[in-house]
């Protein structure tokens, strides 16, 4: 069957970026049709710590917090090397402030100990990462509703289990519409433009290894499969941010599938929250940085450089019993518990056994422990630089934890101009397309980095500034958003 309504705005994806842009879009005055491929809306948000980050909120003042965009706009730059879009960053960190301050007044239920440093990622200059007490569902909790009222006004119309299988173009090459699947059969709708709002590719493999080209050990939400991308490069949409990717230093493998990683069992590797009695191997036994090196971003450039981006954290049973939690939510009892049936988890009365049942070269991993154990017995300094070595490894049992860098989160996306119009391969736009969330990529408000909070604050606040702007007469792409979203400074 065919349906040839017409929207004014179709968002394809109801998640962190499609929810506020269909609100404000048919706030706007649009009729804007929202379509989900999964049968619930929410998207990244049902899996996603909600991590945001915003500088010159009303509860930094309330703390006496002294922070401005400006010097949220220095922090990226300094922690992408630069390397991040800086015409996307700017407009996203101008707008965090009013991002937050928006979800504060609809009552969003933040973390008492926020905003704050978070050392996940390379940390900020000043406290400005905030969350709620349920992660992303937090801020979902706060979307829903006013979806949901939207929805029984009539302002937006909504479809979940509704996949968008194709874009529809006119002879100039302007998107009018898009094909979704039904039940009854294939839809034609007519749309003034499409936002494409799908997410990232980090949950599908075969996307995965041709735009980034490395192994994929993925923790990603199972419903960022690259729609958005694909759909782009069929009416000639670019690929923006090769070469960003970086991986999330270490989680265990997933119990049951080879290319997933079980995120809510993860070692604990940032120094600073626990200093490490472990060493960190490669698959030949080789150590590969300083275990207690405090800097993130550098552990995760390093791992870039491993084999695989697989290493495995070797200690012996003292380590386990004082330094805790060797694994996110495992006591000492736990660990000893689990080795040798969890995946990955590995235990033997000898080095020589236990790098055999891991799959470490036996010879490269005892000479390796015996260099450790000697410089720290004779005072020598670490050949690595390593400065906390609170014990040799030497108490049996000893254990394994095999480790990859893993995908959260996608780095390439489809490239857009400054207006989030969706741009080809010569830079020219294609008409009546538009792109926003993580379908852009992290490396558009990331780079070759990870900078806290600045998947999801964009998202949302680029999100309602695109739909403010697509109201009737969209086509018009110099219209300005509303007061309301532009930056107070």
């Amino acid at each position: 069957m065919t349906d040839r309504r017409r929207y004014d705005v179709v968002v394809v994806g109801a998640g962190t970026a499609g929810i506020p842009c269909a609100l404000e879009a048919a706030t706007a005055g649009a009729r804007v049709l929202l379509l989900e491929k999964d049968g619930r809306v929410g998207g990244t948000l049902h899996t996603s710590g909600g991590h945001l980050s915003a500088a010159g909120t009303r509860r930094q003042a309330a703390q006496s917090i002294q922070d401005d965009s400006d010097l949220h706009l220095a922090d990226v730059r300094r922690i992408s090397h630069g390397s991040a879009r800086d015409d996307l960053v700017r407009r996203a960190v101008e707008l965090a402030p009013v991002t937050v301050d928006w979800l504060d007044d609809l009552g969003f239920d933040f973390a008492p100990e926020t905003p704050r440093l978070v050392y996940g990622h390379e940390p900020y200059s000043a406290p400005r990462t905030y969350y709620g007490r349920d992660g992303g569902l937090s801020i979902l909790h706060v979307l829903e509703p006013l979806l949901r009222d939207a929805v029984a006004r009539g302002d937006v119309e909504l479809r979940t289990a509704t996949p968008v299988t194709g874009l529809r173009s006119d002879g100039e090459g302007r998107v009018v519409g898009v094909t979704v699947w039904s039940r009854d059969g294939d839809q034609d709708v007519d749309a003034g433009a499409v936002v494409l709002a799908t997410g990232g590719f980090a949950a599908d493999p075969d996307v995965f290894a041709e735009i980034e080209g490395v192994p994929l050990v993925s923790a990603a939400h199972p419903t960022s499969t690259g729609d958005g991308l694909l759909l782009a490069r069929t009416v000639g949409g670019a690929v923006a941010g090769r070469g960003t990717y970086l991986p999330t230093f270490g989680g265990l493998p997933h119990p049951t599938t080879p290319t997933r990683a079980q995120w809510s069992d993860r070692p604990l590797l940032i120094a600073t929250e626990r200093p490490p009695w472990e060493v960190y191997v490669d698959r030949a036994g080789r150590r590969f940085v300083a275990e207690d090196e405090p800097s993130i971003d550098q552990k995760e450039r390093a791992l870039v450089a491993v084999p695989d981006m697989t290493f495995w954290t070797v200690f012996d049973d003292r380590a386990r019993r004082e330094s805790v939690p060797m694994v996110l939510g495992w006591s000492p009892a736990d660990l000893a518990a689990r080795a040798g049936r969890r995946a990955g988890v590995h235990t033997a009365d000898d080095l020589e056994s236990l790098a055999r049942l891991a799959g470490i070269d036996p010879t490269g991993l005892l000479g390796t422990v015996r260099d450790y154990n000697a410089a720290l017995t004779d005072g020598r300094p670490d050949p690595t630089g390593r400065q906390h070595r609170p014990a040799p490894i030497a108490e049996p049992p000893y254990f394994a934890l095999e480790n990859h860098g893993i995908t959260l989160i996608s780095f390439a996306g489809v490239d857009v101009d400054a207006d989030l119009a969706v741009r080809r391969t010569d830079g020219s736009v294609v008409p009546g397309l538009f792109a926003v969330g993580e379908v852009l990529g992290a490396g558009a408000s990331c780079g070759n980095s990870f900078c806290g909070g600045m998947m999801v604050t964009p998202a949302i606040g680029l999100g309602r500034w695109l739909g403010a702007r697509l109201g009737p007469g969209l086509a018009d792409r110099s219209l300005r958003a509303p007061e309301s979203l532009n930056s107070p400074s």
